[in-house]
C-alpha cells in the first residue's frame, strides 16, 4: 500500500472524489496503478515467498549432491526450452506429489518439487513433471496470469467505486455542495469490490486451466513423447483418487485441485481426465 501511494502521489494522480462529483479519468488512472502494481509487487516476491510459504531448500548446482540427476533433469529441459537461464531447484519436505513453478521473468525462475512427488514416481513421470512447470516459464504463464489478474483487479476497483458512488447518492441526503455520505460510499464500494472480484475469479481460473493443457503439451514436445507427461497423469490420477490422503497444499501452485459441482468454476486445474484426453487428441 506504501509503493502504491508513493507512485499515485508522484504521477500527480488527484483524487477522484471531489465537491463537483466522481472524477472517472483520476478513478481510472488509480484504479490500474492499484491493480498492476499490487499485481506485479506479488510477482515480483513470488520466487521468495514461495520458499518461505513451502519451505523449500534450494540446491546447490554445483554440489547437488543426492539431487544431482533432478538439477540435471530441470536444466535439460530447461536449455530444450531455451531459457535463458538456468531454473533454481528446490525440493521440499512434504508427502503430498506435488510441483511448481514460480518466478518474476526466464531468467528468475524456481521449479519446486515434493519429497512424495520424488518417492511415489518413477524418473520417466517425474521428467513429465518437470517439463510441465518448465513449459510454463516458456510460456510465461507467470507473468501472463499477473497480468490477468491485474486487469481484474482494476475493473474490479473502477466498477465498485462508480456503483458505491450511484449507490450513496441515491441513499444519501446531498446538501448544496453535493457532497455523499463516505460511511455508505465506503461500505457499497467494499462489498461491490468483493463480489466483482470474486466474480472475476473465474475468468482467472478459466484461463488457468487453458494454461494447464498448454503446458502439458509443452511438456510432451520437450520430451518428444507424450508417454512420459500421460503417465505423470495417470499417475497423479491415482493418488488424488485415494480420499485417505488429503492435499493440503495452496491450489494456485499445484498440479491437481478439488473439484465438484459450480466449485469446478474455481478449480486453477482440469481434471485429471480431461487433461490426459486433451494431451491424447493434440498432435506434437
Amino acid at each position: 500500500m506504501l509503493t502504491i501511494s508513493l507512485i499515485v502521489y508522484f504521477l500527480g494522480i488527484q483524487p477522484y472524489l471531489t465537491r463537483s462529483g466522481l472524477d472517472l479519468g483520476a478513478l481510472a488512472a488509480f484504479s490500474l496503478v492499484y491493480g498492476f502494481v499490487g499485481a506485479f509487487i506479488s510477482l515480483a516476491m513470488s520466487r521468495q515467498m514461495a520458499k518461505w510459504m513451502q519451505g523449500v531448500s534450494v540446491v546447490d548446482p554445483r554440489n547437488p549432491g543426492e539431487f544431482s540427476w533432478l538439477v540435471q533433469m530441470v536444466h535439460d529441459l530447461a536449455r530444450r526450452a531455451k531459457l535463458p537461464a538456468m531454473p533454481e531447484v528446490g525440493v521440499y519436505d512434504s508427502p503430498e506429489v506435488n510441483a511448481f513453478a514460480t518466478g518474476p521473468t526466464k531468467s528468475r525462475s524456481l521449479v519446486a518439487v515434493s519429497r512424495g512427488l520424488l518417492q511415489q514416481m518413477n524418473r520417466d513421470e517425474i521428467e513429465g513433471v518437470i517439463g510441465h512447470e518448465i513449459a510454463h516459464i516458456q510460456n510465461g504463464d507467470m507473468v501472463t496470469m499477473t497480468l490477468l489478474q491485474g486487469v481484474v483487479n482494476a475493473f474490479a476497483l473502477f466498477v465498485s467505486r462508480i456503483i458505491a458512488y450511484a449507490v450513496s447518492q441515491a441513499m444519501s441526503s446531498r446538501d448544496e455542495e453535493g457532497d455523499i455520505n463516505p460511511t455508505i460510499f465506503s461500505i457499497v464500494s467494499l462489498i461491490a469490490f468483493n463480489l466483482l472480484t470474486f466474480l472475476g475469479s473465474i475468468v482467472v481460473c478459466w484461463y488457468s486451466r487453458q494454461r494447464e493443457y498448454r503446458a502439458d503439451i509443452g511438456s510432451a514436445r520437450l520430451s518428444v513423447t507424450k508417454d512420459k507427461m500421460s503417465g505423470a497423469l495417470e499417475r497423479l490420477g491415482r493418488v488424488f483418487e485415494v480420499p485417505a490422503q488429503p492435499q493440503p497444499a495452496l491450489a494456485s501452485m499445484k498440479i491437481s485441485s478439488p473439484q465438484g459441482g459450480w466449485l469446478s468454476l474455481f478449480r486453477t486445474h482440469p481434471p485429471i481426465s480431461d487433461r490426459l484426453a486433451r494431451l491424447e487428441q493434440t498432435p506434437l
